[in-house]
């Protein structure tokens, strides 16, 4: 048992030398985060500009996120397909807006082998147009209805912007759901459902605190009726957004003929959804817990929720080994994700990699832990000590990993609010953005005043709130006075 949990500690060890980070989240965020992403091992770049590699550390966190968001999906009813990576342009071209909103970031395939192609082949940006074709001959009754289907897959737009693993790559991972229903409430419900399941995992899960709100006309979705999204704000005074959801409307039934047969004997046209989420999570979560020591992972996301590292002593190894397996039994018994890491590196060396890695909690095992019958558990997020009997460390470990769950979301909720200002003049909504806020602002939304806050600010409109959506207050526009005016939250966005 020993060698099987050694191999899995030393993965990935060959031939590193320097672990550490050489700067500090508060001096630059930017560098630190490049750091954290390729020293913790989570990616690697590739050599294709733009992309990267997802090293296991961090597929697994993804499949974690996979695991727990799929069968959210199956208990709301949807179920799994998958669909071609290549469309068509003829298809892609169907839906005006949609089309002319993602053709700078579309890559083509002009030719296959030596053969030039008769039609030229989008590379997956988005699957609207391809999924839609399909159900042109899916849907035919009102008893085909609702149409419930996700995908995972990945998709690649090909961003100018400077690429951050994670946060913004050619090519990435996410989940797309594309659904069918015969009403308009229908749809709108489904909207909201998907949103909200996507809001409380990244702050169940992730740890994350997020805003839920409808995006601007200038922001929703290309091809939506409008779009609902969940945003966070990240250490740097930068908006991310975290997951859409949108209603669609019948924009795409129309192009697409998606009509069926409704209980009246009519035919009518379906109304349609779709929602999404991304590898993205993953570089807000490195955000937005990460300290100067690398990841901070929350419990309930981390690959490894407890590490075991035996403090070997000359003479002692065979005795501290067995006590060691023994407290890893009694975890895995408990159902923590545990690892013993008995590899021949040294204690010190460890501890700093484990931390790098952002494992939540370290038990150390030495010869004075045995001679009485404990173990010493650290916290990673405060790195508190604490002593245990061996008999309580299985259940102190579980209760632990709840209580640094918690806290983790509650220390990031906070700093969220230190970071929300309200204004109601223009120098201070640049003050405010200067100094990494998220603005609340009545504003006019007319594209004059959303334009003059990008120039004059960096900021773009993330969202109007929920509950202020769709009313009209008395209050003068932030930029130009006039009245009425739609409270919205502005920051500059990644």
């Amino acid at each position: 048992m020993g060698n099987k949990k050694k191999e899995t500690a030393d993965s990935g060890r060959a031939d590193k030398k320097t672990i550490g980070l050489t700067v500090k989240k508060s001096e630059n965020i930017s560098e630190w985060y490049t750091q954290v992403v390729i020293k913790s091992e989570m990616a690697d770049y590739s050599p294709v500009s733009g992309c990267m590699v997802l090293k296991p550390y961090s597929y697994e966190i993804w499949e974690n996120i996979q695991r727990v968001l799929d069968a959210e999906f199956k208990a709301t009813g949807h179920k799994n397909a998958y669909f071609p990576l290549l469309i068509p342009e003829s298809l892609l071209m169907k839906e005006k807006e949609h089309i002319e909103g993602f053709s700078p970031e579309v890559a083509w395939v002009t030719e296959a082998g030596n053969h030039k192609l008769n039609e030229r082949l989008a590379i997956r940006p988005t699957s609207e147009t391809i999924i839609y074709d399909s159900y042109s001959r899916w849907v035919r009754s009102w008893r085909d209805l609702p149409l419930l289907i996700n995908q995972w897959c990945s998709v690649v737009r090909w961003e100018f912007k400077y690429p951050r693993p994670f946060l913004r790559t050619r090519e990435f991972l996410w989940q797309e759901g594309h659904t069918v229903h015969a009403s308009k409430e229908e749809a709108e419900e489904e909207v909201v459902k998907m949103l909200h399941i996507y809001k409380n995992f990244v702050e169940e899960y992730l740890a994350v605190p997020v805003f839920e709100g409808r995006k601007t006309e200038s922001e929703k979705f290309a091809g939506a009726e409008y779009t609902l999204t969940i945003e966070s704000l990240m250490p740097d005074g930068k908006a991310l957004q975290m997951g859409t959801s949108h209603h669609l409307g019948q924009n795409f039934s129309k192009p697409f003929n998606i009509q069926f047969l409704d209980r009246d004997e009519k035919k009518r046209y379906a109304w349609q959804t779709s929602w999404g989420v991304s590898t993205r999570m993953i570089g807000g979560m490195i955000l937005v817990h990460g300290d100067d020591k690398g990841l901070v992972l929350p419990p309930r996301i981390a690959p490894v929720q407890a590490v075991i590292i035996p403090i070997l002593f000359k003479g002692a190894e065979g005795d501290i080994l067995k006590y060691s397996n023994e407290l890893y039994d009694a975890l895995k018994e408990k159902g923590v994700r545990v690892l013993l890491d008995d590899s021949d590196y040294t204690a010190g060396w460890k501890f700093h990699e484990w931390e790098l890695k952002g494992v939540p909690l370290r038990v150390e095992a030495g010869p004075r832990d045995i001679k009485e019958g404990k173990a010493v558990i650290v916290r990673r997020d405060t790195g508190e000590r604490i002593s245990v009997g061996k008999k309580a460390l299985a259940g102190r470990v579980v209760s632990l990993l709840g209580e640094i769950q918690s806290a983790m979301l509650e220390r990031a909720r906070k700093r969220v609010n230190e970071h929300m200002i309200k204004v109601d003049n223009l120098n201070d909504f640049k003050d405010a953005i200067k100094r990494g806020m998220m603005v609340k602002a009545y504003c006019s939304l007319s594209s004059d005043c959303e334009e003059k806050i990008k120039e004059e600010t960096g900021a773009t409109p993330r969202l109007i709130p929920l509950s202020e959506y769709g009313k009209k207050r008395d209050e003068p526009c932030v930029i130009c006075g006039k009245k009425p005016t739609t409270l919205v939250y502005f920051a500059r966005a990644y």
